[in-house]
């Protein structure tokens, strides 16, 4: 487990995503040629000219702190769904156990129906692999600057503050995947990736998020907020419904395996419900409150 405090900010300037930047403001085309339309272009280019001057301050100025926290653990599937994470490479004490869900919809032929599980070496065959995870902020000291803003009546100050923590928190999650690959794990030594290749995903492996299609289950934020003791290794607080606070921050899972790809898990039925209740030690009434957005049935009073 390696810790990052008050990470350089003009590095991960440098690896920042503008697009989702522009649909948060909803405005509609692909960067940079936003820049340039005849229709949108001035509003997009003052937008832009104001986020690099602000970006400039926040930088020199140090208004953000970004802190993050990885880990790299022994681990193996086991059974249909789950992945065992060992404490150590002599794989004889579990960690904690990693439920996936699998999805259930019917794809055309060939097409298997996925959990995460999949991208793991099942135990019984003797392979040694391993799970990653982590944790990144960059919105450590924007709560009291953004109220101040509000406190001034500069609304238009505070929203763009908030836009580009949340910019730079994903930048960080890119940054530190990319270390991962090429260093820490090193299992892709000789990436070359420009910016663009590297929101293209052109790289190996994925890093799926607690309660996103992939894994949709929010609580196994609870299990790697354990793993990596993230409060106290870079500050992020986990709230009992599951946020992240603060709210520019980004946490997930690491999967080298060079087939590892997103999907979306879908609707499930109440027999993996059942199935997944158990495992987690649920009521079915627990499971069907923080699956309720990918059930495909309607639960019993």
């Amino acid at each position: 487990m390696r810790a990052f405090r008050d990470y350089p900010l003009e590095e991960l300037r440098e690896y920042i995503d503008w697009q989702p930047f522009f649909n948060a403001w909803e405005m509609k085309g692909a960067f940079p040629d936003i820049l340039n339309n005849p229709a949108t272009g001035e509003a997009a280019r003052r937008l832009y000219d104001d986020a690099q001057e602000m970006l400039d301050r926040v930088v020199a100025e140090h208004w953000l702190t970004a802190n993050a926290v990885i880990g790299l653990f022994p681990a193996n599937a086991v059974g249909e769904d789950d992945i065992e994470v060992y404490a150590d490479e002599g794989r004889t004490e579990v960690l904690t156990t990693l439920r996936t869900l699998r999805q259930q919809g019917a794809h055309r032929e060939g097409v298997p129906n996925r959990a995460l599980a999949d991208f793991v070496a099942p135990k019984d065959t003797g392979l040694r692999d391993h799970v990653g995870a982590f944790a990144v902020t960059a919105g450590l000291g924007s709560g009291d600057r953004i109220t101040q803003f509000k406190a001034d009546l500069d609304d238009y100050s505070a929203i763009l503050l908030e836009a580009l923590a949340d910019r730079l928190a994903e930048a960080f999650a890119e940054r530190m995947h990319e270390r991962v690959r090429r260093e820490l794990w090193g299992y892709a030594p000789d990436e070359q990736l420009d910016n663009d290749a590297l929101i293209k995903e052109r790289y190996s492996g994925i890093r799926p998020a607690p309660g996103y299609p992939a894994c949709p289950d929010h609580t196994e934020k609870a299990t790697l907020w354990r793993m990596l003791d993230v409060q106290t290794n870079a500050g992020i607080e986990l709230t009992d419904g599951m946020a992240m606070w603060p709210g520019a921050s980004v946490s997930g899972w690491y999967f080298s395996h060079p087939q590892s790809q997103y999907f979306v898990v879908g609707r499930i039925g109440r027999d993996q419900v059942e199935e997944y209740a158990e495992r987690k030690g649920w009521t079915m009434r627990e499971a069907e409150r923080w699956l309720s957005p990918n059930l495909g049935y309607f639960p019993e009073d």
